[in-house]
């Protein structure tokens, strides 16, 4: 490919991540701090970018070359936000990163998200306030190890996290707009089951009333999640149908855990993100990666059983069984007998 044809494929790159609505010209004039004059030239390729050029836009458009120069190679480039920070965000932060993602998403007008869920996805402990402060205490404290929970035990009087809630429900509202396909397993409340059960045998719970109200928001959740499940739309708790949303369509599968990674289709660009260290992420936008991903989801949503708006039986099954999982805390001994 000549080096005229390469800078504009490069363009077109650059073109495909951003949405319709922001004018590409005026972005990267921004970024380099050129005219709109400078920037049609080089679309054009009339003048060659500079390698200090490519880098600024590499880094900002989080574009591999490897993809725009088509090379042969089995490396794939990832983003990993936060990976040059040395102490943990503030977890409001990192739920504003979620939101900031979810509208950029829903700023394209072809956008669709596939989920492969081994553990629930954490927006959606934000649909209800008490589940949403203990997993927020819980990953804070425990996941993050912040230096101010030490010695603390998990308290709604204390701990409400009333922002972090705040900026879940925004979550929620840009996920309720964006259509998805979402494959979960039996297995998929399991972490939060263990998070719960830990707690209480470790007497992380300040009192007892705090242990039962966490379940029984846990159960209030998955009795959402079977609403939305049977009419196979996206909404909020309490919503009414006027306000429903986009399409969900629900997949169990019995056999394949799988992991936590989400692939996310905007006009004719796919992104892929994949789950790590438990709250932190990679994505790419390697074509071959991201085709080979949901090729591996298709396969397996084939060999799975779709419960929204269908399969009433499988789908009762399924859900009571996750509601027997929370249940059977409450009859679960402490460890030391108490």
């Amino acid at each position: 490919m000549e080096s005229v044809q390469l800078q504009q494929a490069f363009f077109n790159t650059i073109k495909s991540t951003i949405p319709m609505h922001i004018s590409m010209v005026d972005s990267i004039a921004e970024i380099l701090n050129i005219s709109y004059d400078s920037v049609y030239r080089r679309i054009r390729g009339e003048k060659p970018l500079s390698m200090a050029e490519i880098k600024i836009l590499c880094d900002h458009f989080h574009i591999s070359l490897d993809q725009v120069l088509q090379l042969e190679n089995d490396n794939v480039v990832f983003h990993a936000p936060g990976i040059n920070n040395n102490h943990n965000i503030e977890f409001a932060d990192y739920l504003t990163g979620i939101l900031t993602q979810f509208k950029a998403f829903n700023s394209f007008e072809k956008r669709c998200m596939r989920y492969l869920c081994k553990d629930l996805p954490i927006w959606h402990f934000y649909s209800l306030p008490v589940i949403a402060a203990f997993k927020t205490f819980c990953w804070i404290k425990t996941i993050q190890n912040h230096p101010s929970l030490q010695n603390k035990k998990f308290s709604l009087a204390e701990f409400s996290y009333d922002e972090c809630y705040s900026i879940g429900q925004q979550i929620l509202v840009e996920y309720c707009k964006l259509p998805s396909i979402e494959l979960w397993n039996f297995e998929s409340l399991n972490s939060t089951i263990r998070q719960v059960e830990y707690y209480r045998d470790a007497e992380l719970f300040a009192n007892e009333d705090d242990f039962y109200a966490v379940l029984d928001s846990l159960s209030q959740l998955i009795d959402h999640f079977q609403q939305q499940a049977e009419v196979g739309l996206k909404f909020l708790p309490g919503a009414s149908e006027v306000t429903y949303r986009e399409p969900l369509q629900f997949y169990v599968n019995e056999v394949i855990l799988g992991n936590n990674s989400i692939m996310v289709e905007i006009n004719d660009k796919q992104l892929c993100f994949i789950n790590y260290n438990v709250l932190e992420y990679l994505m790419t936008k390697d074509h071959r990666f991201n085709t080979k991903s949901i090729q591996s989801f298709n396969n397996l949503l084939s060999r799975s059983t779709i419960i929204s708006g269908t399969g009433e039986r499988f789908r009762n099954k399924f859900f009571h069984h996750l509601r027997n999982r929370v249940d059977e805390l409450k009859l679960i001994p402490r460890v030391n007998g108490s």
